[in-house]
């Protein structure tokens, strides 16, 4: 395919140049009604790009094939059959990936480590989980991508099982040994699902882990904002083989999907994948090696330490790693993450990604520079100088991994949608949770609405928001107080 071609960029440029006149949605009508005072930070040529999908980009029918035409390309890009690009995010896609696979009661293999999003699908969807657990580092604390050998277990455990979705990378940029887990799968003729929303970057080099299409997943899903050059919300999800029909995958993604997608998410989208065709193993390469500098740079800080390959992998712990995933730790200094990360925007105006009880993560990309990382650098410089000035953080009291497994007593959707009450959460040990708890970011649920809530569980979290952690799916997101089944 002709990769130098970007159909929806090319159709954009021919509405704009034919001046074509709007009597449709937005009611900006680009950009002239809108607040001169908006356009002023965002810029005109946002709204004059902000047109409708049909009946603008294309016309009333979608004669011209423009978006097939980009998702066809798409898909040829990353060794797909089919692509569907999404405007919502891949905590859309996801679910749309989990109704294609299972419905309500049904049993889906779903490793404990998945994102909030993912749990929202089987609220959504009433899908009987099947919990696989992570591979857990009770050193570091922290959870890595389960074991082939717990899908096949869980599978043998489950033969009613209707499919298998593992998160790989994690937000922590580990990643699981997915062609084993595939084969697991279709040994039984079943499909198997990646949540690779952060390995958008993943199939356009080689020094990189493996990616879903190539390790022989059936469906996977990607978010081009986050390693990638899209806008925020710009998802993609990618099919190959016959165990999921694209028809069944694009009905689940209408049904959850808006009828109002943003050409601008797919002028992202599909600019994006020409860059990286034409251009991708080269600026990767780039920023492989920029990140090997920063990664030593950081090393050298005295009361810093930079996780590699000899922290997060080998055996009981990750396939593979993420190299452009920096992620600091600060015990030496004696700081949290949460502390690190106010007091580096705070004063250097520099923002970080995960940051947990110890420590912080810089997501490099190849837009990053030695300008970008040299101020990086110097932040952390001036962090360890100061370090010895923080007021000593509240105790975070961390459970062992035993203790952070909650028991499933009712299904998500039972829970969350089924008679509820609050209570302190002084009380909250031993009932049922009916709400997601969910430190953020990385967004990995502490708690999901049907497992009961353990003591431990209740002490982590209460302390973690103490401390500095941020719960925000939590209706009272000072935890004072917790959302519970009502039982008997």
């Amino acid at each position: 395919m002709d990769h130098s071609k970007a159909p929806v960029l090319e159709a954009l440029a021919a509405y704009r140049a034919e001046e074509q006149l709007p009597f449709t949605p937005p009611g900006h009508k680009q950009g002239r009604g809108a607040d001169p005072r908006v356009t002023t930070v965002l810029g005109e040529s946002v709204f004059r790009s902000d047109v409708l999908a049909t009946a603008g980009l294309d016309d009333r029918t979608s004669s011209h094939g423009v978006l097939a035409e980009a998702e066809a390309l798409m898909a040829d890009a990353v060794h797909a059959d089919h692509t569907f690009f999404s405007t919502c995010g891949s905590s859309l896609s996801v679910k749309a990936a989990m109704l294609a696979v299972a419905g309500p009661h049904e049993e889906l293999l779903v490793s404990r480590d998945a994102h909030k999003a993912v749990v929202s699908g089987l609220i959504l969807a009433g899908i009987r989980p099947v919990w696989v657990e992570p591979q857990w580092d009770p050193d570091r604390h922290l959870a890595h991508p389960p074991a082939p050998r717990s899908y096949e277990a869980a599978f043998d455990a489950h033969p009613d099982a209707r499919g298998a979705l593992v998160t790989s990378p994690t937000p922590y940029g580990t990643t699981a040994d997915l062609g084993a887990i595939v084969r697991i799968g279709h040994a039984r003729d079943l499909p198997v699902i990646v949540d690779e929303a952060w390995g958008a970057h993943l199939p356009f080099h080689d020094g990189l882990p493996q990616w879903a299409m190539d390790a022989g997943a059936d469906l996977c899903v990607t978010s081009v904002h986050k390693m990638g050059s899209g806008f925020e919300q710009g998802s993609v999800f990618h099919l190959q083989g016959e165990r999921i029909s694209p028809q069944t995958l694009a009905a689940r993604a209408d049904l959850l999907g808006t009828t109002s997608p943003s050409v601008l998410l797919y002028a992202g989208l599909d600019g994006w994948r020409r860059q990286m065709v034409e251009q991708g193993t080269r600026l990767l390469d780039g920023a492989l090696a920029l990140a090997g500098r920063v990664r030593e740079a950081i090393e050298e800080i005295d009361g810093l330490h930079v996780h590699g390959r000899d922290d997060f992998c080998g055996p009981g712990r990750a396939y593979g790693m993420d190299p452009l995933q920096v992620f600091v730790d600060l015990t030496g200094l004696g700081l949290t993450g949460y502390q690190a990360a106010d007091w580096l925007r705070d004063r250097h105006r520099v923002n970080l990604h995960v940051c947990d009880h110890r420590r912080v993560s810089a997501q490099l990309t190849y837009a990053d520079d030695e300008e970008t990382t040299a101020r990086l650098l110097d932040a952390l410089r001036d962090l360890a100088r100061h370090a010895d000035r923080f007021e000593p953080a509240p105790a975070i009291e961390i459970p062992s991994p035993a203790e952070l497994r909650l028991e499933q007593v009712l299904l998500p959707r039972d829970a969350f949608f089924g008679p509820i009450e609050t209570v302190p959460s002084e009380r909250a040990a031993g009932r049922i949770a009916a709400e997601m708890l969910t430190p953020y970011p990385p967004g990995i649920p502490a708690a999901l609405p049907g497992e009961r809530l353990s003591p431990e569980a209740v002490a982590y979290l209460r302390s973690g928001v103490a401390a500095g952690m941020v719960v925000p799916d939590a209706a009272d997101g000072t935890l004072a107080t917790v959302r519970v089944a009502v039982e008997g």
